[in-house]
Order: structure tokens, then C-alpha cells, then sequence
């Protein structure tokens, strides 16, 4: 019995040094988590004021662009994908490569070609074992990523949809990420960036049923569109990358929760099967001793006969 109460009180120090450690993960991923949700508050008027410029600008000029022109019969598509350089999240990478792939299929299923783009070594490492093939790769900056990333993510994305698809390039910018709505929910969602939908970004800006002022552009507004729209794509990108860093943040705060609420279950049951086996231990011995005294009195008492 001495060997097995050794072995629970190994298991016991190993269980409680593990508690430890998610402990403190989860304390970490809580205060990130916090300041994460401050920076997608703090980017949230300078997103809806250049949505609504770009609304207004796009509405006012008549000239086509091609981030604002949907292609007829659309042949090729771009998906970006937003996942995570750590692991110990939960659900959360996994779900969102689950929504990129049953976004490709929907794409594929239309008849377009699909290019993946992927942000995050989680969703880089599941594409490659797979030896799928990936146009584009970002690592190192999805725990705390700044507009910088964005502007980097957003260069060849942009090029791609300028260019035309008997060069390379596609039709279509579909973004996959993690929407962060509490620290309990975040959902792996799906939208299209471009081409610009324009009743859908006055939607989204609050201006859809305003009454837009007239504009004359100087220079033309194909111009002021081939500044604005590119800031448009890089803070759509940016939001997005702050909203998977929340969401993140989150899923690791409620797997290190649940990890450490689980290695004290562990730590209690093996506590209770370890004084378990030091009082049957103990018993033992006491009844060792008792049957030794026993054998001991009969030896004496036959000697004095």
C-alpha cells in the first residue's frame, strides 16, 4: 500500500503544479481580453466615419471603380481567413476554419476558384497538413496586432482584385473571422469585403435613409476613391483582426477556467483515494500488529504449560 499512496501524492503535486500554470493563463487572457475590447471600441468611430465617406463618395461619383463594380459572372475568389498563432482556445480556431471551409465549398459549389489567405499559424499548420494550398500567410501579431498588420494584409488582397483573373487575380474578398459579443460568445462569422456593396455599407454606417449633400470632387472621384477605398479595406481588415484578438483572449480565459476548475475535481479526488489508501494502510498495520501481540501471547501462554 506505501507504493500506491507514493503514487497518488506524485499525481497530486503533478495535478496541482498544472493548476497553477492555467491559472495564471487564465489570469493573463482576462486582463488581454479587456484591453483588447478597449481597442475595438477605440477603432469603431474612425471605421464608421470612413464608411461613411466612402458611402457618400462612392454615391456622389459616377464613375465606376473597380472595388465598388461587381463583375458579371464572377469566376474567382479570395478568402481571408483569421485564426490564431496559439493554441489552448478552445473551439475557437477550429471554428473558424470550419466557417472558410464551408465558405470555400459554398464558393467552389458557384463555380469560382478559390485563393486562401490565412492569418495565424493554427490556420496555417492545418491548411499545410493537408497540403492545401495557401496564397497568402501572416504570423506573429494575432494576440496584439496594430493597423500596421492590417495595411501589410491588406496590400496584396487589394492588388489581387485590381488585377485581372486571366493574370491571377479574382473578382471577389470574402473575410472569415471571430466576432466577439461577450466573454461567454464569440461566433466565427463571414462577410464579403469587395466588391463594396453600397446599400450594405450605408447600412452599416447608419446612413442608408439619410439625405446625402451634393459633392464636386476635386481631383475626379475615381481619385478620392482610389485613396479612400483602400483605407476602407485596411480598417474592415484591422476591426476584424481586433475582434478575433478579443475573441481569443476570451475562448483562452474559458479553457484555462475550465482547466483549472477541472484540476481541482482531480486534485480532490485524488486527495480522497490517497487518505484512502493511508488508512487502509494504517489498518493494516494495526491489524499486523495486533495479530503479531495475538501470536506472540499464544507462543508465551504454550510455553508456560
Amino acid at each position: 500500500m506505501g507504493a500506491q499512496l507514493r503514487v497518488y501524492k506524485r499525481r497530486i503535486k503533478s495535478v496541482t503544479a498544472t493548476k497553477k500554470i492555467t491559472k495564471a493563463m487564465e489570469m493573463i487572457a482576462a486582463s488581454r481580453v479587456v484591453k483588447a475590447q478597449r481597442k475595438v471600441a477605440a477603432s469603431t468611430p474612425y471605421a464608421t466615419e470612413l464608411t461613411r465617406a466612402v458611402t457618400a463618395v462612392a454615391t456622389g461619383a459616377n464613375d465606376k471603380h473597380p472595388l465598388t463594380t461587381e463583375v458579371e459572372n464572377p469566376t474567382r475568389a479570395a478568402v481571408l481567413l483569421l485564426t490564431s498563432d496559439r493554441g489552448l482556445a478552445g473551439a475557437f480556431n477550429s471554428n473558424a476554419i470550419k466557417a472558410a471551409e464551408q465558405l470555400s465549398e459554398k464558393l467552389r459549389a458557384d463555380g469560382k476558384e478559390v485563393d486562401t489567405y490565412i492569418v495565424g499559424r493554427r490556420g496555417i499548420a492545418h491548411y499545410n497538413f493537408r497540403e492545401r494550398k495557401i496564397s497568402g500567410e501572416w504570423t506573429g501579431f494575432t494576440d496584439q496586432p496594430d493597423y500596421a498588420d492590417a495595411k501589410a494584409i491588406a496590400a496584396p488582397l487589394i492588388e489581387a482584385i485590381e488585377t485581372e483573373t486571366a493574370e491571377g487575380g479574382v473578382d471577389e474578398l470574402h473575410i472569415v473571422y471571430t466576432e466577439f459579443v461577450s466573454m461567454m460568445t464569440q461566433n466565427a462569422v463571414e462577410a464579403r469585403l469587395l466588391p463594396l456593396s453600397l446599400e450594405e455599407v450605408a447600412e452599416e454606417a447608419g446612413t442608408k435613409d439619410e439625405i446625402r449633400p451634393l459633392y464636386d470632387f476635386e481631383p475626379s472621384g475615381q481619385d478620392v476613391l482610389d485613396a479612400l477605398l483602400p483605407r476602407y479595406v485596411e480598417s474592415r481588415i484591422y476591426n476584424a483582426l481586433l475582434q478575433s484578438a478579443a475573441s481569443k483572449h476570451a475562448a483562452t480565459r474559458r479553457a484555462m477556467k475550465s482547466a483549472t476548475d477541472n484540476a481541482g475535481d482531480l486534485i480532490t479526488a485524488l486527495t480522497r483515494s490517497a487518505n484512502a489508501a493511508r488508512q487502509a494502510e494504517i489498518t493494516q498495520e494495526i491489524s499486523e500488529i495486533v495479530g503479531g501481540s495475538a501470536a506472540l501471547t499464544d507462543a508465551t501462554a504454550g510455553s508456560d504449560k
